[in-house]
């Protein structure tokens, strides 16, 4: 039962955002202050990869959202089966490694 005291907020889509962008890759970097998400498309027998799309957000909002993603990853979880992630490109267990700064203030 939703709090009385909750307004409901109303998203509005933009029309040239409605059909999205599609990423297969994610590099996350941070400050003290700010999470950055960089949402990115790479192609295969590329030397280059771009960013479809860059969210800020607080570190609050950061943990949210990985709270939010835990909740609705047991969903799919429980309707569609476990997601088996497939080993990175980089070997067997080891992350990619890319050269990006590494998050200041």
């Amino acid at each position: 039962m939703a709090n009385e005291n909750q307004k409901q907020l109303q998203i509005e889509v933009p029309a040239d955002e409605m059909q999205g962008r599609y990423a297969n890759l994610a590099v996350i970097t941070h400050s003290p202050n700010d999470f950055f998400l960089d949402m990115i498309l790479m192609a295969p027998n590329t030397p280059k990869a771009r960013v479809q799309s860059r969210i800020i957000m607080t570190p609050e909002n950061a943990k949210q959202l990985l709270i939010a993603l835990n909740e609705n990853i047991s969903r799919y979880e429980k309707t569609f089966g476990e997601i088996t992630p497939r080993k990175p490109a980089g070997g067997a267990g080891q992350i990619m490694d890319f050269p990006l700064p590494k998050g200041q203030a």
